[in-house]
């Protein structure tokens, strides 16, 4: 990629398997960050098209633009001679756990004149984001476990 106008990696770790963590991770119905509803049109795979619909604002339609389970994928949304990419990868652990990492980017000619919105918008809540779905994995993750003995 080129010179990003914007970036910011988090990174966090989940007790979930990396097999586990992918496979909950790549079901968008275990996305959960009200009041956003997210919609996959399709297969998790490369190309699928996807919507977050966030009351009061016109959709925002995204795109996959590079998945290879079970260890990463790139969420693509195009701007106006700009792109916002969220590159997820999910690193298996010696002990079984799993390190999740995101990588948030704006890129393109027009970038700039995003920055400050995907800033406040994105970079804030990231940490908190992340820190959320790690723990919504090893609670499911355990649930299973749980299940199964």
């Amino acid at each position: 990629m080129g010179d990003a106008a914007w970036e910011i990696t988090e990174a966090v770790e989940t007790s979930a398997s990396p097999a586990f963590a992918w496979k909950y991770w790549s079901d968008v119905s275990n996305w959960d960050d009200p009041p956003a509803a997210f919609e996959l049109q399709g297969p998790f795979q490369t190309g699928s098209r996807g919507i977050t619909r966030i009351p009061g604002q016109p959709p925002i339609e995204w795109f996959l633009r590079e998945v290879h389970p079970p260890n990463t994928a790139t969420i693509a949304i195009p701007l106006v001679q700009a792109v916002l990419s969220f590159e997820w990868r999910f690193d298996g652990l010696p002990d079984g756990r799993t390190r999740l990492s995101q990588r948030m980017s704006l890129e393109g000619e027009n970038a700039e004149a995003y920055r400050s919105q995907v800033k406040a918008t994105f970079g804030v809540n990231l940490p908190h984001g992340m820190a959320k779905i790690a723990r919504a994995m090893a609670e499911t993750y355990a649930y299973h476990a749980d299940k199964h003995r």
